[in-house]
C-alpha cells in the first residue's frame, strides 16, 4: 500500500488494547484505563526521554491540546530505549524536564509497546470515544493533520452522541523550587565565573566562581526556550558583532548572542522556525534550524550540533549580523555511525562538541549511538572518525580498549590538558577518560545526575586542574577532582530490546502507508512528493533494494544465511492543502512535509510474511 487518498477513518476499526505498565506519572498517583476515558478522543505518544523527534513531537501536540481541552486526552507512554531512562526518578524527571503537561504511563518493560505494535519513536496512535484505533502515525511533522483528525471525530461522534467529555486525568505535579533547573552546558570566563545555559527556566546565567552566586541572568521565556550550548566568542567577533556569548537556542531553533555588559539579546542564525528539508544553507538569518544543541569553533567558523536533523552545520559570521552565512558540513540525516568524508557520515543526535586544542578536529557526542566521534579538517576535506561506539542499539558501562568500550547516552565532551579527551557520559551517571594515543578508555569519577557538560578549571593558587561538571538532574554545576588513577569499569553489556519481526530471506516487499490530512493531498506537479530511503547494518543483509528514490514501496532482496540485522528505513511525504472546491492544488498552496526514520531490527525466518509494512500515517 502507498499513498492514499480519502478519509483515514474509512479503513477497519480495532478495538484498542488496554494501557498496561508500571505506573502513571501526572495523575494524582491514580492509574488510568482506556474505560475512564470513554467518551474522549485520545492520542497516545509512544516516546523515549532520549529521541530528540520525541521531543519535537511533544511541541506540536501542545496546540493540539491547547484547541481541544474538553475532548481530547493525550497519553504519553513512555516506552524506553536506554537502560536509565527505565529508572522510574530519571522518568519523572525528564517529564518536568520537558514540561509534559498530560499524563505518562510508565511502561519499562515495553508491555504496552508491543500491544500496539509500535515500531518507532516517536508514533501516535489516535482512539475514538468508543474505544476503536483509527490512527496511526510515525515520526515528525503530523500536528496540523492531527489536529484535523480529532476535529473530524469530534464532530462525528457529537452527532452520534458518543462524545461525553468527562474531566481531563492531568494532575499537575507540585512546581520545583531550585535556583537552576536542569542547566545543560557551561564555559568558563577568564576572571573565574561561569556561563551556564538554565535550560529548564529558558534562560543563560552568569555564576561566581563558588558556582551558586548569580551575577546576572539573561532571557526567561519568550526570549531563550531550552537554551543547550554555550560558546566565548572570540574578541573579533564581539568587536565586530557586539555579542560575547554564543548560544545555542535548541527549541527556537536558533542560534543567538549575548552582549554580557549590558545583557543584549541578538538573534545570529535561524528563523524561529524547525527545518524540516534536512538540507540548505545560505544566509544565516534565513536558513531554518533544527534543534541546535551545541557549538565550537572551527577555524572561522562555528559548527552547530544539530541534533534535529542528526547533522553537524556550521555558522560563519560576517561583517555584520545580516552577512553570516549557514551550511552544512557533515550527515546525510541518516540516523545511525557510518565514518568517512563528512558530506557522506551518519550521526545520530549529536549534543556534544569540543575543539582540540590543535584547532583542526571537533570532537562529538553522538548520544543516540553511545559514541565518542570526531570531525577532522584534512586537505581533502572534512572526514569523521568514530573513537568509542558501536552503534544505535548498543550501550553501557566498560572501559578498557576503545573498540570494546561502552558508553550509554553522552551528551557532553571536554578535551583535557594532556590532550585527552573527558566524556560527560550522561546515562551511566559518570565522566569517562578517553586516551587517543593508547586508546584506552577509564572512569574519571562516578555517581553524578546526568553529567551534561564539563569545564577544565585550573586553580591559580595550588595549579591541580579540575572539573567544573554540570549534573543537569541535580540542577547544579559541581567541582571534580581529577584522580591520579582512573578507576576501570568492567560493567555489562546492554543491547536496546525491541521484539524482531520476522521476515523471509529473498523478496520482501516494503510498503509505507501515507493518508494525506484531510483538506491536503500530495501534489504531483513537479514529480513525485514521497521519498524512500533504505540501507542495512550490516549491509551484508540487503542483497538489493537499498538507496534513495522516489515512492513509498520497494523490493527488497534479503540475503540468506546473515541471521538478523537491522533495516534503516527513512521516508519523507509532502502534502499541500487543496482548494475546497476544486480539490486541486493551487500555485501557492502551504505544504506539509512528514518524515520518519526506523530501524527495524529483523530476523530471518522461512516462514515469515514477505511483506513489511509501515505506517508513516495510517492505521
Amino acid at each position: 500500500m502507498t499513498a492514499e487518498t480519502g478519509s483515514l477513518r474509512a479503513r477497519v476499526k480495532v478495538r484498542a488494547p488496554e494501557l498496561v505498565g508500571r505506573g502513571w506519572l501526572n495523575t494524582g498517583g491514580r492509574a488510568i484505563s482506556l474505560a475512564d476515558l470513554r467518551g474522549r478522543v485520545v492520542v497516545l505518544d509512544f516516546w523515549t526521554f532520549c529521541c530528540v523527534n520525541c521531543l519535537h513531537v511533544l511541541d506540536e501536540l501542545r496546540p493540539v491540546e491547547e484547541r481541544f481541552p474538553d475532548a481530547l486526552t493525550v497519553i504519553g507512554v513512555h516506552s524506553p530505549k536506554f537502560e536509565h531512562e527505565a529508572d522510574a526518578d530519571a522518568l519523572a524527571a525528564a517529564v518536568e524536564r520537558y514540561a509534559v503537561h498530560h499524563p505518562v504511563l510508565d511502561d519499562p518493560e515495553l508491555v504496552t509497546w508491543r500491544a500496539y505494535t509500535a515500531r518507532a519513536w516517536p508514533t501516535l496512535v489516535v482512539i475514538d470515544p468508543e474505544g476503536f484505533v483509527v490512527a496511526s502515525m510515525s515520526g515528525e511533522g503530523h500536528g496540523p493533520g492531527l489536529a484535523s483528525l480529532v476535529a473530524e471525530i469530534i464532530e462525528e461522534h457529537r452527532a452520534k452522541g458518543s462524545l461525553q467529555p468527562g474531566d481531563d486525568p492531568y494532575v499537575a505535579p507540585p512546581t520545583p523550587d531550585t535556583a537552576l533547573r536542569f542547566p545543560g552546558k557551561a564555559i568558563a570566563l577568564p576572571d573565574g565565573s561561569f556561563v551556564v545555559s538554565d535550560t529548564a527556566n529558558h534562560a543563560v546565567a552568569h555564576l561566581e566562581p563558588d558556582l551558586v552566586t548569580e551575577r546576572a541572568r539573561w532571557g526567561g521565556p519568550g526570549v531563550f526556550n531550552e537554551p543547550q550550548g554555550i560558546l566565548l566568542a572570540t574578541p573579533g567577533l564581539s568587536a565586530r558583532l557586539g555579542v560575547d556569548v554564543l548560544v545555542a537556542d535548541s527549541v527556537n531553533h536558533q542560534l543567538k548572542g549575548i552582549r554580557l555588559s549590558d545583557g543584549l539579546i541578538r538573534t545570529l542564525a535561524g528563523t524561529g522556525r524547525q527545518l524540516r528539508e534536512r538540507a540548505g544553507g545560505g544566509p544565516a538569518l534565513e536558513q531554518p534550524l533544527s534543534t541546535p544543541w551545541d557549538l565550537a569553533w572551527l577555524g572561522e567558523s562555528v559548527v552547530i550540533a544539530m541534533a534535529g536533523t542528526h547533522q553537524l552545520w556550521s555558522w560563519t559570521p560576517g561583517a555584520t549580523i545580516e552577512d553570516g552565512l549557514v551550511e552544512l558540513v557533515g550527515g546525510t540525516s541518516n540516523e545511525g555511525l557510518v565514518d568517512g568524508p563528512a558530506a557522506e557520515a551518519w550521526f545520530a543526535q549529536p549534543s556534544g562538541l569540543a575543539t582540540s586544542v590543535s584547532g583542526d578536529r571537533v570532537w562529538v557526542a553522538d548520544s543516540e549511538t553511545s559514541a565518542l566521534r570526531s570531525v577532522v579538517s584534512t586537505a581533502e576535506g572534512l572526514l569523521v572518525e568514530t573513537h568509542v561506539g558501536t552503534g544505535l542499539f548498543d550501550f553501557g558501562h566498560r572501559d578498557g580498549d576503545a573498540a570494546e568500550a561502552l558508553l550509554q547516552h553522552p551528551l557532553g565532551v571536554t578535551e583535557l590538558p594532556d590532550g585527552s579527551v573527558a566524556v560527560s557520559d550522561t546515562y551511566n551517571g559518570a565522566v569517562r577518560r578517553y586516551d587517543p594515543v593508547r586508546r584506552q578508555v577509564t572512569t574519571l569519577v562516578q555517581g553524578l545526575a546526568e553529567p551534561s557538560d564539563a569545564v577544565v578549571e585550573r586553580d591559580a593558587e595550588t595549579g591541580e586542574t579540575r572539573l567544573v561538571v554540570v549534573e543537569s538532574a541535580a540542577h547544579r554545576l559541581t567541582r571534580v577532582a581529577l584522580p591520579e588513577d582512573a578507576q576501570r569499569v568492567d560493567g555489562p553489556a546492554h543491547r536496546t530490546q525491541r521484539p524482531s519481526t520476522p521476515l523471509p530471506a529473498g523478496e520482501v516487499l516494503l510498503e509505507v502507508t501515507f493518508v494525506p490530512p484531510a483538506g491536503q493531498k500530495l501534489d504531483h506537479r513537479w514529480g513525485d512528493p514521497t521519498r524512500l530511503d533504505v540501507s542495512a547494518t550490516p549491509d551484508a543483509l540487503l542483497v538489493s533494494g537499498a538507496g534513495r528514490a522516489e515512492g513509498l514501496t520497494r523490493t527488497l532482496v534479503l540475503r540468506d544465511g546473515i541471521g538478523s540485522g537491522t533495516l534503516h528505513v527513512s521516508v519523507q511525504a509532502a502534502a499541500c492543502d487543496g482548494d475546497p472546491d476544486t480539490g486541486e492544488v493551487p500555485e501557492h498552496a502551504a505544504c506539509h512535509l512528514f518524515q520518519q526514520d526506523w530501524g527495524i531490527p529483523v530476523i530471518l525466518d522461512a516462514s515469515a510474511d514477505a511483506r513489511l509494512a509501515l505506517d508513516l500515517r495510517g492505521v
